[in-house]
């Protein structure tokens, strides 16, 4: 890993892969200390992936006060800038789709070809689940009340739950300690982070983004439902929309789906 300054904040990325250059968005709570095989993502295969810790998560700044989403955007195109990167696909997914919408707006020359994944426009377009409404609950509890929004096809009353076997192994992860639990900075960068998330609506402009979108997510996604994502890819100028069998985690159920995203980032 390492660290650039950006703006107001030092921000901890790092750079995979060769080839056309891709600017990974991550999702709310990102790390990239939780995945040990980032060097091998799919995009890694003949892409050039930026890939770093957004503002109040993992190793980037935690400055103690309110982040907007304008900022993520910003943060983005500043990494992008500071390690002279003058133009990139970009690739957000879930909270990093919005920020990824945030950035074509405010920074559009730096954006070619742009994927949103499972992530929601706001406003009149349609919200994703409020994560805000279950941050001050216990881990466990959180998760269990999470598991099945992000797959609608779950039911925990049954036994043993209709739960994909992925989000078994899901489940003790999303229980456990988060790095750095015992660094306040930490706990309360990732409420800036949802707090920021809350106020997301860019519906009304989504006119103005023109490069061409793949807007992509999963049938049983209760989170980012498929009803947003039909309204995102009908507001925008130059969308194609595709479904995935999955829920919010349709990147990891659905193996045709990152394939999907490579094919269309292909030049």
């Amino acid at each position: 890993m390492e660290t650039v300054r950006v703006g107001d904040i030092d921000v901890c990325f790092e750079v995979h892969g060769s080839g056309t250059r891709v600017l990974l968005i991550s999702g709310t709570g990102g790390d990239l200390r939780v995945d040990p095989n980032r060097s091998a993502h799919p995009l890694t295969d003949g892409y050039e992936v930026l890939m770093y810790d957004q503002r109040g998560l993992g190793r980037t700044s935690k400055p103690d006060e309110p982040y907007t989403m304008e900022q993520y955007a910003d943060d983005a195109a500043g990494l992008m800038r500071e390690l002279g990167w003058a133009r990139a696909h970009v690739v957000g997914i879930s909270f990093g789709g919005m920020v990824a919408q945030h950035l074509a707006l405010r920074h559009p020359g730096l954006v070619d070809r742009l994927v949103l994944c499972c992530t929601s426009s706001g406003g009149a377009g349609g919200s994703s689940f409020d994560l805000l409404s279950l941050a001050d609950r216990p881990r466990a509890e959180r998760a269990e009340l999470l598991l099945p929004v992000m797959d609608t096809r779950n039911d925990l009353s049954t036994d043993p739950p209709t739960l994909a076997p992925l989000f078994d192994r899901l489940a003790p992860f999303m229980a456990a300690p988060p790095l750095n639990a015992d660094d306040p900075a930490s706990e309360l960068g990732a409420r800036r982070q949802l707090e920021a998330r809350a106020d997301h609506d860019v519906y009304d402009r989504l006119g103005e983004i023109t490069m061409p979108t793949l807007v992509a997510g999963g049938l049983h996604d209760g989170q980012a439902p498929p009803e947003n994502l039909e309204r995102l890819a009908a507001a925008l100028p130059d969308a194609t929309l595709r479904f995935f069998e999955g829920g919010h985690m349709f990147l990891l159920q659905d193996r045709s789906a990152w394939p999907a995203i490579v094919d269309f980032l292909a030049p």
